[in-house]
């Protein structure tokens, strides 16, 4: 081997043309591994930096979601692991080039061929774009800045950002694209570097101006330095485009301050993390920071509906609109509807709930209050007894109360389309027709009217309707509210009532009549009868005596046919409950006695036995005496109150209505049961309504006390006997007016059949001497045509008679004569005598002594052998109009009959 001119080997002082190609290959794979080593790491640090940057920004974020996103973790992890895979493909390109690089080095003698060298760049060109086309598929803008601000590297969305191809930005300063938004001017990174050289990255959101566009962004953005052996030579920076979010996050937040619901935000652990101003006025607190220090416990104090409540919002992304009762300040309760839910981490675990409150408190007690009227209402409709009927301006109605089934038959929903006056009777329609319009007008505010409506059976019943319009909140009038009461059967109580008054008048006065006329009719037949039996008179006198004595005998007659006629009915009698007969007369009279505010204190007593009598005709007793105390009231005060109270002793039943009026006198109380008598003011009443009660009463049985009350108001007791009892027994100063209803109700056969008996001629021309001995005979008699008739007729059959006109005129004539008969008339009206002609007997017996004659009485009245019976103890009476022959017939038999006994 040659040596070189110095001396050493030849190979190594001379280098072969090929030799001298190899520091060329191994420049340029030095240059390619530093290379590699700089994109190795800035592929990891872009790794890391897209990593954390994405943990940091989205962390808030996911934990504020209501939704589950437990997938997006799978997914991120799947994404990495396909950029670890594109990865160790371009390692494996690298490796290979690494390898073909390391046998081109070793192979000195055979230098790469050209397309050994095409090979190399091609996998280097296509590991390049690799890198590239992974860094522009981000969305964040990345990029890689000098520590002068000069752009190194940019991905696509930086690009698009400023609207430049990467030929313009590349080399340019960073602040040529942008600049602070507060004004900072274009020296950016100037101001921001060095505190960045001290800790070598930073975490931020920055408010930038991009001059491109003259608009405004947020970037929330991570910076990092990069580092060659220690130095720093440049920054990488991956930022995100938060501008839309924090558009959202202030409109959030205004959102937030202003609403009127009540937002909040707490944990699972009982605090309150947030809680916009709304909740805080809601719950009476001052601040926030108040609010804050609270429990959730203690303004949500119901431990089992908060554990429910909770449970739910576990198990449901949104629970919504849930009531709760929530805890003021203040202590009040404050009622809130509750929209909530639960806000969970990646793991699944609940970090906070967050929902929104309504309060409802006003609107609850404002329902409640409506309810309670409503009920109310409803209550009241049900339980009142008239028929309640609500129309509209088109008078079809809207509203028909329960009570039409019991009024008219029909059920509310029958007839929905029904319409005013449907079943009025047709006589009727007009009227009502013209008053509802009239109240539709506002031309009336109150108005009644009685109208006559077709029952579902078929039938009409009589309905009083009360008008009043319905007005809407403005004040219109939009409706007709009508209340109408069933009065069917109180008319015809009423028409009854009105039909006994006029009969019971007519009886009384019929009576009044018979008894005024009955004694003239006794003086004509007995003087025509004298005059009659006389032998010397003329043919002539004698035919006109006749016809005086048949006319007087018609008359009688007449009278008799007028007293039949003036009789009612026979009442219907059969055992009845007198609970059952208040209750039906309190009713028919309630609306009058709630029109005048008069309180009725009555209480149905078990235990009082049935009576039995006529119920209708009871009805009438008792609404009479309830008339009569509503009037008494009214006298003297605005309201009242009335007390019906029951009692029984023995086989008798007592009733008592007391009241709180003006009270009966004790000197009109004698006479407060006779006919046509009143207390009242005139044009007050008839004077009939008492007498009436007695009669009924009597042909019952039964009888009526009436006592004024020391505090004030009058008693009326009404007594009857039980069923199965005798009648009850009635005091001597009510015989009077019982005698006058009697003849009323119980007339008598044909009275000229009773007044003229048929005895024979030859008994009529008798003489009383016939008996034995000469009577001596006292008449007790007003009426002084009956006195004179008496002692005539009498005197002219040998009978010596002492007539008196007065009590006390008999009384002094039987004190000093003995008497063998009293004639006494019955109906006798004395001044100082109020009982009649039975007491006026009674004081002239007690005035003879031991030598009590026997007692004979005269009256006018029909006088049947029950009620003579019963009233005169079988006493002996002559009917008027008798004749003289009758008197003296009468005279024998009550002697003959003392004798004998």
């Amino acid at each position: 081997m040659s040596k070189s001119p110095k001396g050493g080997t030849p190979g190594k002082d001379i280098p072969s043309p090929r030799s001298r190609q190899h520091p060329s290959i191994s420049e340029r794979l030095e240059q390619f591994e530093k290379r590699q080593r700089e994109l190795w790491r800035i592929t990891f640090l872009l790794l890391f930096v897209i990593a954390a940057g994405f943990a940091i920004v989205s962390w808030q974020t996911v934990r504020s979601l209501a939704f589950r996103f437990e997938g997006a973790i799978p997914g991120f992890i799947v994404l990495v692991a396909l950029f670890v895979l594109y990865a160790w493909k371009r390692n494996q390109e690298i490796s290979e080039l690494r390898g073909l690089l390391h046998g081109i080095e070793q192979r000195d003698s055979s230098p790469p061929s050209e397309k050994q060298m095409d090979q190399l760049f091609d996998i280097i060109a296509r590991s390049q774009q690799g890198y590239r086309d992974l860094i522009d598929s981000f969305d964040d803008v990345l990029l890689a800045l000098s520590l002068e601000g000069d752009i190194r590297a940019v991905n696509r969305s930086f690009a698009d950002l400023v609207s430049q191809n990467f030929q313009q930005i590349i080399g340019r300063n960073i602040s040529a694209f942008v600049e602070e938004a507060g004004g900072g001017g274009n020296d950016i990174v100037e101001r921001a570097m060095p505190r960045f050289l001290e800790r070598r990255q930073w975490t931020g959101v920055l408010e930038i101006r991009l001059k491109n566009r003259n608009a405004v962004y947020f970037f929330d953005c991570v910076a990092h330095a990069m580092t060659r052996d220690g130095q720093v030579h440049g920054v990488t920076i991956l930022a995100r485009d938060i501008t839309a979010l924090r558009r959202n996050e202030a409109r959030f937040t205004e959102l937030f301050e202003t609403l009127q619901e009540g937002i909040y935000i707490v944990t699972p652990d009982d605090r309150i993390l947030d809680a916009n101003p709304a909740l805080i006025r809601m719950l009476g607190y001052e601040s926030k920071e108040e609010l804050l220090a609270r429990k959730v416990s203690e303004i949500f104090p119901d431990e089992a509906l908060r554990t429910a409540f909770q449970g739910e919002v576990d198990r449901q992304p949104v629970l919504e609109g849930r009531e709760i009762m929530l805890v003021r300040k203040d202590g009040r309760p404050l009622i809130c509807l509750n929209t909530a839910a639960a806000v969970r981490d990646n793991s699944g675990k609940i970090v906070r709930y967050q929902g929104a409150l309504m309060d409802i408190t006003v609107r609850r007690e404002i329902e409640r209050r409506l309810y309670k009227q409503q009920e109310f209402a409803r209550r009241l409709v049900d339980s009142f007894p008239d028929l309640i009927l609500v129309l509209d301006t088109s008078a079809h109605y809207t509203f028909i109360s329960p009570r039409i089934h019991d009024v008219l038959g029909y059920e509310s929903g029958d007839d929905p389309e029904m319409q005013l006056g449907g079943r009025t009777h047709p006589e009727d329609q007009p009227a009502l027709r013209a008053l509802f319009d009239e109240v539709i007008a506002g031309a009336q505010s109150f108005a009644s009217l009685e109208v006559r409506v077709r029952h579902k059976l078929g039938d009409y019943r009589r309905i009083r309707c009360n008008f009043s319009p319905l007005f809407s909140e403005k004040g219109k009038i939009e409706g007709v509210v009508i209340s109408g009461r069933d009065v069917t059967e109180l008319k015809r109580l009423e028409e009854q009532l009105i039909q006994a008054e006029k009969l019971a008048a007519m009886g009384q006065m019929l009576a009044g009549v018979a008894h005024e006329l009955n004694n003239p009719l006794t003086a004509i037949l007995g003087v025509t009868e004298l005059i009659r039996e006389r032998e010397d008179l003329e043919q002539s006198l004698q035919r006109q005596l006749d016809l005086t004595h048949r006319q007087a005998r018609r008359a009688a007659r007449i009278v008799q046919n007028l007293l039949e006629f003036s009789r009612p009915a026979s009442p219907q009698k059969k055992p009845v409950d007198l609970n059952a007969v208040i209750e039906r007369t309190l009713q028919l009279h309630e609306h009058s006695l709630r029109k005048n505010n008069i309180e009725v204190d009555f209480h149905a007593r078990s235990g009082i036995p049935e009576v039995v009598g006529d119920a209708n005709q009871l009805v009438q007793v008792f609404l009479n005496l309830l008339l009569n105390a509503e009037q008494a009231i009214r006298e003297i005060r605005e309201s009242g109150r009335i007390q019906i109270r029951l009692a029984s002793s023995g086989r008798r039943v007592s009733i008592t209505v007391q009241d709180d009026g003006i009270g009966v006198k004790a000197e009109a109380i004698p006479r407060i049961f006779d006919p046509f008598y009143t207390t009242k003011r005139p044009g007050g009443g008839t004077g009939l309504g008492l007498s009436i009660c007695m009669s009924i009463l009597r042909e019952h049985g039964g009888a009526i006390e009436a006592e004024p009350l020391p505090a004030g108001g009058s008693a009326f007791t009404v007594y009857l006997p039980a069923a199965g009892a005798a009648p009850l027994e009635f005091a001597p100063k009510d015989s009077a007016a019982a005698f006058a209803e009697e003849a009323a109700r119980n007339p008598s056969a044909d009275m000229s059949g009773a007044a003229i008996a048929p005895a024979a001629r030859a008994e009529e021309n008798a003489t009383i001497s016939a008996s034995g001995a000469a009577a001596r005979v006292l008449v007790l008699d007003d009426e002084e045509s009956i006195r004179d008739l008496l002692a005539e007729g009498l005197g002219a059959q040998k009978i010596s008679v002492d007539c008196a006109a007065t009590v006390e005129e008999a009384r002094k004539l039987i004190a000093r004569q003995a008497y063998d008969v009293l004639l006494c008339d019955l109906n006798l009206s004395d001044r100082e005598n109020s009982g009649g002609g039975k007491s006026a007997a009674e004081r002239v017996l007690a005035a003879a002594g031991e030598r009590k004659p026997a007692m004979i009485f005269m009256t006018g009245e029909y006088m049947d052998d029950a009620r003579r019976a019963q009233e005169l103890g079988g006493a002996a009476c002559l009917q008027k109009p008798f004749r003289i022959a009758d008197v003296v017939a009468e005279i024998r038999r009550v002697r003959s009959a003392g004798k004998s006994a």
